[in-house]
């Protein structure tokens, strides 16, 4: 396995994250960034910021991959703004795109992307759509629907 570092960019706080950032980078560390209460402040109708931001501070804040949804799953989202905000993560230059949330053409010149991370309920039958939707650019992880699977953990394994 890869040394990896988890964080909580949310929790943590941004300056926190660009610290470990930094410090990961600097000792050849992954940094993947999980989104715990996202859902507070992303998913508010009347009040909070898209997760479209929250990517976008992430990617200025620093890190190697975050979970992003599935539009798969459990953790199910809009695909086309889904696929919006992956954009924002991981491509160097994005073309303005109402229908995925893109609301002026954007050029992250030099800065490092973060790879999406698909997770949440997905296992080895959702892998055609997660692939099409995600591309070979991304990371899937299959927690939950390995250890859930019907005849048990080690069968899970083996299935995904």
């Amino acid at each position: 396995g890869a040394p990896i570092v988890m964080h909580d960019y949310l929790t943590g706080g941004f300056t926190a994250n660009t610290s470990l950032a930094h410090y990961c980078r600097d000792n050849g560390l992954l940094l993947h960034i999980h989104r715990a209460m996202h859902a507070v402040i992303d998913r508010q109708k009347n009040h909070g910021m898209h997760f479209r931001v929250l990517a976008k501070a992430l990617r200025l804040s620093g890190g190697d991959h975050i979970h992003a949804g599935t539009v798969v799953g459990k953790l199910e989202g809009e695909r086309e703004v889904t696929l919006g905000f992956v954009d924002l993560l991981r491509d160097d230059y994005i073309e303005k795109d109402r229908s995925r949330g893109i609301y002026f053409t954007q050029d992250w010149v030099s800065l490092p992307g973060v790879l999406p991370v698909a997770s949440g309920g997905i296992h080895v039958w959702h892998m055609p759509a997660l692939t099409e939707i995600f591309g070979d650019d991304s990371v899937l992880q299959f927690g939950g629907g390995t250890l859930g699977h019907p005849w048990g953990n080690a069968p899970g394994a083996v299935a995904n």
